[in-house]
């Protein structure tokens, strides 16, 4: 008999092994059907479905225990206390207890959910038929059934012990994360609000580190200054310059139409911050004609003649003023600290 001589329905069909498959009827995919299902110990030995939730419960108390360690070692361990450990070497003896509290913590959570799942909870397998994607009414119950025979077999009610330390688990594990907010450090304060300079303190050429006289800034050169006594070898160099940097320009008195800009100038000797108001780019760029100094990051610019207002771009308020004078050596000195904060307008939030 050929091929053309048998019923459609009953070719065989290609399999991805090489074998073939009988079609039946209509479905040439039909399923043969599942393997019997075989018991595990726990489903027809309680005693062993006990120790399998003491396992469990033991897993999820370890880790609220874990938990209380990683933050008793926050507490307890100094920053700057080293331990030895083969073959790593010296390592921070805080971060060492840090990492092995918070992992074993996360480690017992993960444990015992799989251990609790493959062991407790059903594991009969279930073929269904695939449907549209659409649910109908009839597969909505269906689902809400399943949903509620699931949670019925994963023995959350019936077995409180599991529950009520998974629950425990569950959540000691974020105080973790609420812990190390202390790494932030302690609030600021109002240290944003002042720099380092203050009177009498003397304006440094940042290029010569020598203090400036008046006779050193010249009518259109852009000078950059910093505060006497702060060193770029210095641990806070940075975080005090991001604060207190300062450009200095000299402007003909009759060109500087701010009357307060004027005062607390000297022989057209303007101090500003060099820290843009948008978000805190230093500025380095200035136009000698018109006494325009521009944030090279987003095009924020600012007239110096006028109180260093914003003419242009994104910056929300103008460029503090140091008030500056000379001292009785001739140089360059402030006379207290800006007047407000210097770089983006936090303080305006308030």
């Amino acid at each position: 008999m050929s091929s053309q001589d048998i019923p459609e329905e009953n070719l065989p069909v290609a399999q991805a092994d090489g074998s073939e498959l009988e079609k039946h009827g209509d479905n040439p995919f039909a399923d043969p059907g599942l393997p019997p299902h075989e018991h595990r110990i726990q489903d027809i030995d309680e005693r062993a479905a006990k120790r399998s939730e003491r396992t469990v419960a033991f897993l999820f108390t370890l880790s609220m225990l874990s938990t209380i360690g990683f933050i008793a070692s926050f507490v307890a361990f100094p920053v700057d206390k080293s331990v030895y450990i083969w073959p790593i070497g010296h390592t921070s003896a805080l971060n060492l207890a840090l990492g092995l509290t918070l992992g074993l913590a996360l480690f017992c959570i993960g444990a015992g959910a799989v251990h609790w799942a493959r062991t407790l909870m059903s594991d009969e397998e279930i073929a269904d038929e695939r449907h549209a994607i659409e649910a109908p009414p009839e597969v909505k119950a269906k689902v809400l059934a399943d949903f509620k025979q699931g949670a019925k077999e994963s023995a959350m009610g019936r077995r409180k012990l599991i529950r009520n330390t998974m629950f425990g688990a569950v959540a000691l594990v974020p105080l973790s994360g609420v812990v190390l907010l202390r790494d932030l450090g302690p609030l600021p304060e109002d240290k944003l609000r002042h720099t380092m300079w203050a009177k009498g303190k003397l304006l440094v050429n940042m290029n010569t580190n020598e203090p400036l006289r008046p006779s050193d800034v010249a009518v259109g050169s852009l000078t950059f200054a910093k505060p006497e006594g702060l060193e770029e070898h210095d641990h806070d160099f940075q975080k005090e310059i991001a604060k207190a940097a300062l450009m200095i320009v000299r402007i003909e008195p009759d060109d500087i139409k701010d009357k307060q800009e004027l005062e607390w100038s000297h022989e057209g000797i303007v101090a500003y911050s060099k820290i843009c108001t948008h978000v805190g780019c230093p500025i380095s760029l200035y136009e000698q004609q018109t006494h325009h100094v521009l944030c090279p990051c987003h095009q924020s610019t600012f007239d110096l003649t006028d109180g260093a207002r914003v003419i242009f771009g994104p910056a929300g308020h103008a460029l503090p003023q140091l008030r500056i004078g000379v001292n009785e050596e001739g140089y360059l000195e402030a006379l207290g600290d800006f007047a407000e904060p210097v770089g983006p307008a936090f303080w305006e939030r308030g």
